[in-house]
């Protein structure tokens, strides 16, 4: 049964034009062409870069962030309350009024103290700056180096280049599948998820059907505004404000011009119309072409999102930082509350495990 899956999956007729077969790609002289079976390599190298990261960030990233003055903020802990934090794990981290209502009850707390008690908690789950720098750091660096390698690549075109070029692309992008879950959360979480998913099988997919051209221009102007929106982020985390703006208005610009501009006139044209002038329509035209129209889409969707950061940056109101995957703003709750705790006194919190172990139901987290 494998045997006939991996025959059908490798069936000719879906990889390549009407005429030609895998008997095409094999080697003949100094010619030679990408195997399938390399691909099998970009597992060890993505688990080698989930390492090599760690080891960045630990030992390069986080001491060069603590020189150039990176500083995590103080965050005010919420009390240990086993009913609370039930309810936050099993249920919402933003409960509605009815059930803040219900938890105060069961607490015997104010509904306001209730309130804050989950205001401090998701602000415990956000991460720090200190760990989106080196985060940030990471990608910077890996984006830099594959804009850099796509160049050469794409001026000196050898095999040779072109293999570690997938490779590294390749490795990168699994990598960060990887990481994705203890990663920094943003907004745009789920569309990030399809971006990596289409980009791996795309780039598998031109690398096995010789489509390198193509693929590693795809690659390359990706990354060419990636890079540049991975630095903005290192400034801001700075607070370097005035390099930050206009490096963000530096990666708007490459972005509309490479993902709006030369991704569709150029790549999209090429692979749905110019390709046909000398093949056939076949399965793997049709697949590849889908690929990269979810692609454009996620182009559009992040276009939206960095126009209207520019809007904002227009009317002076811009105050999180811009960049096309978002972050919930670390405008911390906690810093507001600190506020109002130095102007009206201390705000005591021990009783409310005391509450929450004496009350009858506190166990039990309420019902929606």
């Amino acid at each position: 049964m494998v045997l006939s899956l991996g025959k059908w999956f490798w069936w000719h007729e879906y990889w390549f034009p009407p005429g030609f077969t895998w008997e095409d790609m094999k080697e003949s002289g100094s010619i030679s062409y990408p195997k399938p079976r390399d691909l099998l390599n970009i597992i060890p190298y993505a688990l080698l870069l989930v390492g090599v990261r760690y080891l960045f960030q630990r030992f390069i990233a986080l001491p060069l962030g603590r020189k150039l003055g990176v500083r995590d903020k103080v965050r005010l802990n919420a009390p240990p309350s086993p009913v609370l934090e039930t309810f936050y794990a099993t249920h919402s981290k933003k409960p509605k009024e009815g059930h803040l209502i219900s938890l105060s009850k069961q607490c015997d707390l104010p509904t306001r103290k209730v309130e804050r008690w989950f205001r401090y908690r998701r602000n415990q789950d956000k991460p720090s700056l200190t760990t989106k720098f080196c985060e940030a750091s990471w990608s910077s660096l890996c984006y830099l180096i594959s804009f850099c390698t796509g160049l050469v690549v794409l001026y000196d075109p050898l095999q040779h280049s072109v293999y570690w070029y997938y490779m590294m692309e390749l490795s990168f992008a699994l990598s960060l599948t990887f990481t994705m879950a203890f990663d920094v959360k943003r907004k745009d979480f789920k569309e990030q998820m399809v971006h990596h998913t289409t980009t791996i099988i795309l780039i598998s997919f031109s690398y096995c059907a010789n489509y390198l051209r193509i693929g590693s221009l795809v690659m390359l102007l990706h990354v060419s505004s990636t890079f540049l929106l991975e630095l903005t982020k290192l400034l801001h985390y700075l607070n370097w404000r005035h390099a930050r703006d206009l490096l963000f208005l530096t990666f708007s610009f490459v972005f509309f011009v490479t993902r709006l501009i030369v991704f569709p006139c150029r790549v999209l044209y090429t692979s749905f119309y110019s390709s046909m002038e000398q093949y056939q329509p076949f399965f793997g035209y049709y697949f590849m072409n889908a690929l990269l129209m979810v692609l454009q889409l996620l182009h559009v969707f992040w276009a939206k999102l960095i126009i209207h950061m520019i809007y904002k940056f227009i009317n002076g109101t811009m105050k999180n930082d811009a960049r096309s995957d978002t972050e919930e703003s670390d405008e911390s709750e906690e810093e507001q509350e600190q506020n109002k705790k130095e102007k009206n006194g201390t705000m005591h919190f021990g009783n409310v495990t005391k509450n929450c172990s004496q009350s009858n139901v506190a166990q039990q987290s309420p019902s929606h």
